[in-house]
């Protein structure tokens, strides 16, 4: 029975690597094995140089070209895992689109009602309501004038 388990869970995980996108992307994606080629070539080399028989403390400080292996290996893991990432969510939209379209909008009518004469007239009539026009007359007669006399 152990056997048949075994070989039931063997099946489970070559399934879930077989699905995962992580191996599809390696798979497909030459640039990404040239990475991890590199980025594995590299520190293989650092490590040959660090078992040469130095102090390895002053090998790091020092030697030049372990330096250069353990850059070129990091920078190769890194952009590794950044096509990695990438592969992992392949049609993920970027976040806050909308919320950036949103403040364009808004700093977009701000700046047209700040030039605008006429909309700001037409934004605060659709707001408040249109002013009245009206005319003013007045229901009392006016007063006399003082008569001068003229000398």
């Amino acid at each position: 029975m152990a056997a048949k388990s075994k070989a039931a869970k063997a099946g489970a995980a070559a399934e879930a690597v077989k699905n995962s996108p992580y191996i599809k992307a390696l798979a497909e994606d030459e640039e990404l094995r040239a990475n991890f080629y590199g980025a594995f070539e590299s520190a293989r080399a650092a490590v040959g140089r660090l078992q040469n028989g130095k102090h390895p403390t002053k090998q790091v400080f020092e030697d030049k070209k372990l330096q250069k292996d353990v850059k070129e290996a990091a920078e190769s893991f890194k952009e590794a895992a950044v096509a990695l990432r990438s592969a992992q969510h392949p049609k993920k939209r970027k976040r806050g689109s909308i919320g950036k379209l949103l403040v364009v909008a808004i700093v977009g009518a701000a700046v047209a009602l700040a030039v605008s004469e006429d909309l700001r007239k037409k934004v605060l009539d659709a707001l408040f309501g249109a002013e009245e026009e009206f005319e003013y007359t007045s229901t009392t007669s006016p007063a006399p004038e003082p008569e001068t006399s003229s000398t």
